[in-house]
């Protein structure tokens, strides 16, 4: 399934220089090679009547969300700003939070995660003890019973590998709901896992403001 949205009903944020947005789950963030519809192409789809007759509409995702993951995303409206918000990223200056549901509860209710990493097709391939090509992957929680089969993770995520919270989850036997590909056994929704980035903390690139943008729901 893929979506169009309206993305003024979506936005958290919006000046000259960057736009924030709550993606919905079963929506891109980026073009893939089947032309389906994605966040990239309806951001500047919403830009367009903005900018001057000829002129070059300008947008870029400075970070990615799954497809099947829903929540805050941020872009660059100018080419300027790219490199301080990318930087920011990079060095790890920007604090990422995610809400997940499991179905089982860890041995531990609070705690801190940390593997080698590894993307091996289209999965993520995890160990205690380093391997070839693997890179470090870490995470934070705290895990809160909202029924006798759901619990709700609480997590912030310190470093950003693909799947890592989906596979580090799996790994202690909390695969999140709806992530058959990681073992989950229960549907969610359609398209879509229990998995949303419901708060981003970063510097604004022109003014140095810290902006903190959030979108908390329970899932």
């Amino acid at each position: 399934m893929s979506i169009q949205i309206n993305i003024p009903d979506h936005i958290l944020l919006e000046d000259e220089y960057i736009l924030v947005l709550d993606k919905p789950a079963s929506l891109m963030v980026e073009p893939d090679r089947n032309g389906y519809p994605n966040l990239l192409q309806q951001v500047k789809q919403y830009l367009k009547p903005s900018v001057a007759a000829g002129a070059e509409v300008y947008a870029q995702h400075i970070h990615r969300l799954d497809r099947p993951v829903s929540g805050v995303i941020l872009f660059a409206k100018q080419r300027s700003v790219l490199k301080n918000l990318s930087e920011q990223f990079a060095e790890r200056r920007v604090k990422k939070y995610y809400q997940a549901l499991t179905e089982h509860a860890p041995a531990s209710m609070t705690g801190v995660m940390e593997h080698w990493h590894r993307k091996e097709k289209k999965m993520a391939v995890l160990s205690k003890d380093t391997f070839p090509y693997a890179e470090q992957a870490k995470l934070s929680y705290e895990v809160q019973p909202l029924s006798e089969r759901r619990f709700l993770w609480n997590i912030e995520l310190h470093t950003g590998k693909f799947h890592q919270i989906r596979a580090q989850l799996a790994d202690a036997g909390c695969p999140i709901i709806g992530d058959a590909l990681y073992g989950s056994s229960i549907t969610y929704k359609p398209d879509a896992i229990a998995l949303h980035a419901y708060k981003l903390i970063f510097s604004h690139p022109v003014t140095n403001e810290e902006l903190v943008l959030k979108k908390e729901y329970f899932l």
